[in-house]
């Protein structure tokens, strides 16, 4: 192997895309810190107990573990952000018992891709809101989602919302152990009707349950499989809430393709509740996801409600523009100390000016500072 070689699903980020995602970045942070979140930069690499690896299992997967040399304890390097933000409110910020609203972007690193075009390391963005329980905090957050996408270039993205609390209600009404939960989550991502009775029927459950679980893969589409919902399902408490939410969500944005799907539950052990992420025409997989996740700050000592989601910086660089090189002035390597203090005056303006040492370059540059007189002068 050449020594120059990464490792597989990781790769540098080239000047112009460079650009690219560090314009939009300033842009997307520049929109939240006016929506009043704070940015925050937790570190990339913490004891492993913190990152939520043995509670979660899919994050679990992905979280790289080294040993620290100092302490003896095991690190882990960060795959997912949002802990470290829940960590962050709970405890570094137990002081404000209000709202706390926080945002962050940085790189993530992935034991293994998503899928076979995912890069192992995410440049994860996002924004989470501490302290409110009400839907009015989903709708915000959703908002700001909505906005930065179109920062990013994703002007016609469809909202996916879905509900944990719907199957999570059903589960339990049907005495089903945490195992066997998990296990017909995952079988119910197929969208296979026949597949969740069968599992559902080698439990014994009673047909009530077993009817409604089996349904939940039947219950996708627009707005009007709440209707549907409301009328298949067993008038359960709990699955009333949730649909009441998702009501107060599609009715926050009237004019927003929305998309449905009572069995897009993510198999994770940290959400607890409305569950949304966006999906762009000519995109595999979310571009961006979020949802409820009640609770996760107890790990941490503070048991808060919450909400957020986040995105891949990286996605973006498929729908915005291409990046030009800012326009660059030259000056020649024997004037650049006669000129050191144009050369400061231009700098500070923003005005690119780079040394010319007689050879090829790439800054394009078809400018020149040049003494006539007693000034330096643009040519």
């Amino acid at each position: 192997m050449q020594t120059w070689q990464l490792p597989q699903h990781i790769a540098d980020i080239l000047p112009e895309r460079a650009r690219q995602l560090e314009s939009v970045k300033e842009q997307i942070l520049a929109l939240f810190r006016v929506h009043g979140f704070e940015l925050v930069h937790p570190p990339l690499m913490e004891y492993s107990d913190s990152l939520l690896t043995h509670i979660d299992e899919g994050l679990s997967l992905k979280t790289i573990r080294v040993p620290d040399q100092l302490s003896g304890r095991q690190l882990g390097i960060r795959a997912d952000i949002t802990p470290q933000v829940a960590r962050i409110d709970a405890h570094l910020l137990s002081h404000n018992q209000g709202i706390n609203r926080l945002c962050y972007s940085g790189s993530v690193l992935h034991a293994k891709p998503d899928g076979l075009l995912a890069t192992r390391e995410p440049y994860q963005t996002g924004a989470e809101l501490y302290g409110y329980a009400g839907t009015a905090a989903d709708i915000e957050l959703i908002d700001l989602m909505i906005k930065s996408l179109k920062l990013g270039g994703i002007n016609n993205a469809i909202l996916s919302l879905g509900h944990l609390g719907v199957f999570r209600a059903l589960a339990q009404a049907a005495n089903l152990q945490e195992n066997q939960s998990r296990q017909l989550l995952a079988t119910m991502q197929n969208k296979d009707r026949e597949a969740v009775r069968d599992l559902a029927k080698s439990w014994q459950l009673d047909d009530i349950w077993t009817n409604a679980l089996a349904t939940l893969p039947e219950l996708y589409g627009g707005r009007d499989i709440l209707q549907a919902a409301k009328q298949r399902l067993p008038q359960l408490t709990a699955v009333s809430q949730a649909i009441d939410v998702l009501e107060q969500v599609c009715h926050a944005f009237p004019h927003q393709a929305v998309h449905i799907d009572f069995a897009e539950v993510r198999v994770d052990n940290y959400h607890t509740g409305l569950l949304y992420a966006a999906y762009a025409p000519e995109h595999h997989d979310a571009v961006a996801r979020g949802g409820r996740y009640d609770g996760l700050g107890e790990y941490f000592g503070r048991s808060r409600p919450a909400t957020g989601f986040s995105f891949d910086l990286r996605v973006f660089g498929a729908y915005l523009a291409a990046s030009s090189r800012p326009e660059a002035v030259r000056v020649a390597l024997a004037d650049y100390a006669q000129a050191i203090e144009k050369i400061n005056e231009l700098r500070e303006q923003g005005i690119c000016v780079v040394v010319d040492y007689g050879m090829n370059d790439n800054s394009g540059s078809l400018k020149r500072l040049q003494k006539q007189g007693d000034e330096w002068i643009l040519v």
